[in-house]
């Protein structure tokens, strides 16, 4: 659990780069923002990014969160649609470089029922997010063929 709060961190941190449709309805405001933990450089108050390290060597930041933020967990397992609302694929993972930003969203394209699956990794730029009817949708400008040729992502054996 731990893990999926530093993604959240982590995505929070890489927002900005997320476009929001232009029809996405605001939340209402928050009456009390709820608090989550982000780490932070020895010594310091701001976010550089986690670290790796054999012993816990940040300082703990408490981060208030906004209405609009957006969790890692409600983007995994996100089907992603195009501008003709076919499904083109479905958001696997997420690639956090420095321990703060997200450069990449891993998307699962081309398969049927976990069969022939491939994965591709696209800019977070790519994907605008969409909230209709308290309903998050990921969209992409592209087709099914465009992903399925694309370069594909390999998952790293190493842990």
């Amino acid at each position: 659990m731990a893990l999926k709060s530093v993604l959240a961190v982590a995505l929070v941190a890489a927002l900005p780069t997320l476009a929001f449709a232009q029809e996405t309805v605001k939340p209402a405001p928050a009456t009390t923002a709820p608090t989550t933990t982000a780490p932070a450089a020895a010594g310091t108050g701001a976010g550089t990014g986690m670290l790796m390290a054999d012993k816990a060597v940040a300082k703990v930041v408490f981060v208030a969160t906004q209405p609009a933020d957006v969790l890692s967990s409600k983007l995994i397992g996100l089907n992603v649609y195009n501008n003709n609302n076919e499904t083109v694929g479905e958001i696997e993972d997420l690639v956090i470089v420095d321990g703060k930003t997200v450069s990449a969203v891993v998307l699962g394209v081309g398969g049927f029922l976990g069969l022939g699956e491939r994965y591709v990794s696209v800019s977070p730029s790519s994907i605008t997010l969409s909230r209709k009817d308290n309903t998050l949708r990921a969209l992409v400008d592209t087709d099914k063929d465009t992903l399925k040729s694309a370069p594909a992502f390999e998952y790293s054996k190493k842990k």
